[in-house]
């Protein structure tokens, strides 16, 4: 497991929630599970730019955060799905929100990333 070198600054909960969503694509993966998206490989098609081992690297990290649940079905082949917790379900209103302020503000930022 990765160890880090420097400590965690949570002095503040901004620097709190940076340290749980820090990921490329934890807010798609978040996202995703709300909308029904459940299993690795339905999420990895959804995704295509990222790899299938940054996909489970993250879904991990909102795993040990609180944030998804994982179910293991015993059976083969083997089986998972990913829920939100009621933690993980508390962002989706954050994430709604940070999207509708990309949407207002679209025709200022976008020029600066094409």
């Amino acid at each position: 497991m990765y160890e880090r070198k420097l400590p965690v600054n949570l002095d503040c909960g901004l620097h709190l929630f940076m340290e749980v969503m820090n990921g490329k694509w934890k807010i798609n993966l978040i996202w995703c599970i709300h909308s029904g998206i459940r299993r690795p490989g339905e999420l990895q098609r959804k995704i295509p730019k990222a790899s299938r081992r940054l996909l489970d690297t993250q879904l991990n990290q909102l795993v040990e955060h609180g944030i998804l649940f994982k179910s293991r079905f015993d059976q083969l082949p083997l089986k998972v799905e990913y829920t939100l917790t009621p933690l993980g379900q508390t962002l989706i209103p954050i994430i709604e929100l940070t999207a509708q302020w990309g949407e207002d503000h679209r025709g200022v930022l976008e020029p600066l990333f094409t």
